[in-house]
């Protein structure tokens, strides 16, 4: 038994409402065959009133002292030879938060505090997105057509979104092994890119249930086939998938209908609520939270 918030439970899938470095801690010792998950962005939005929310923190040090935690427990869940895959981007600099107008190494963060729990740095994938939506979404001066024509030194071209993977070191005791018929070499040199230019932006769960008024517009869910391309590479069906920041279930739904078992944590009540939903739907399963 698991202390927390809530908890709900399908054959496939388990589903937390607390705070994610507590609930990692009373799980056993390599229970978690993969991760994937995208976490806070520093203190970039706001998601909760909770002060267990690492969205709250007051500054870059702070988070990264948070997140810390979290990236050493998942260390000792994950079993040796395997996989983490953490999905971020680099941050903006503003003049009244930072002090000028800039990029934060947000994703050389991530790979330092996990290389500093023990984790080998495997891989990046860059996941290629449209600097006309970013400018059209963002109002980024130096997007702006106007701003290349007054002063170049100022623009800036379209910040992307990356996938940092890291292995636990050791001894792989399950190889993910494929066949050619289910996964073609046309396919891995596709997939063995370091630009993702194919994934769908828009490919993602509903989000209207799960909004309060109080939730940042930058709710935005995980793509569903840049979680599935990461179960396909570095997990086999039966696997154990962990998200700790589970949202509204977008990793989970995509592990259990490839065929794999889900824990997910989420602190924020309505994105749970709604994740257990989702994952109800992708294993068939009748509505928990009917009257």
């Amino acid at each position: 038994m698991v202390d927390c918030l809530n908890e709900a439970h399908g054959e496939k899938w388990t589903a937390y409402n607390g705070d994610c470095v507590s609930v990692a801690r009373q799980l056993p010792d390599e229970c978690i065959d993969f991760s994937v998950y995208s976490p806070p962005f520093g203190s970039l939005f706001v998601y909760s009133d909770s002060a267990a929310d690492m969205g709250n923190s007051s500054s870059d040090g702070e988070f990264a002292a948070h997140y810390s935690y979290l990236v050493r427990e998942k260390f000792r869940l994950t079993k040796p030879g395997r996989l983490t895959a953490v999905h971020c981007s680099d941050l903006p600099m503003t003049k009244w938060k930072d002090g000028a107008v800039g990029v934060k190494d947000f994703s050389g963060d991530i790979i330092r505090i996990h290389q500093e729990a023990g984790w080998i740095y495997h891989s990046r994938r860059t996941i290629w997105k449209c600097p006309v939506v970013e400018m059209t979404r963002t109002k980024h001066v130096g997007l702006l057509y106007k701003q290349l024509r007054s002063d170049s030194a100022k623009s800036r071209g379209g910040m992307p979104d990356y996938l940092l993977t890291f292995v636990k070191p050791g001894e792989n005791a399950s190889p993910i092994t494929h066949e050619t018929t289910d996964f073609p070499v046309e396919q891995w040199q596709e997939w063995a890119s370091p630009v993702w230019m194919d994934i769908n932006q828009t490919n993602v769960l509903n989000v209207k249930s799960a909004r309060s008024e109080k939730d940042e517009k930058h709710l935005c869910p995980l793509q569903l086939d840049l979680i599935e391309r990461a179960l396909v590479l570095w997990s086999n069906p039966g696997d154990v998938v962990l998200s700790p920041f589970m949202g509204i279930g977008s990793e989970g739904y995509q592990a259990v209908r490839t065929g794999r078992r889900f824990v997910g944590v989420e602190l924020k009540h309505e994105y749970w609520r709604q994740a257990v939903e989702n994952l109800k739907g992708a294993s068939g399963q009748s509505d928990l939270f009917a009257a």
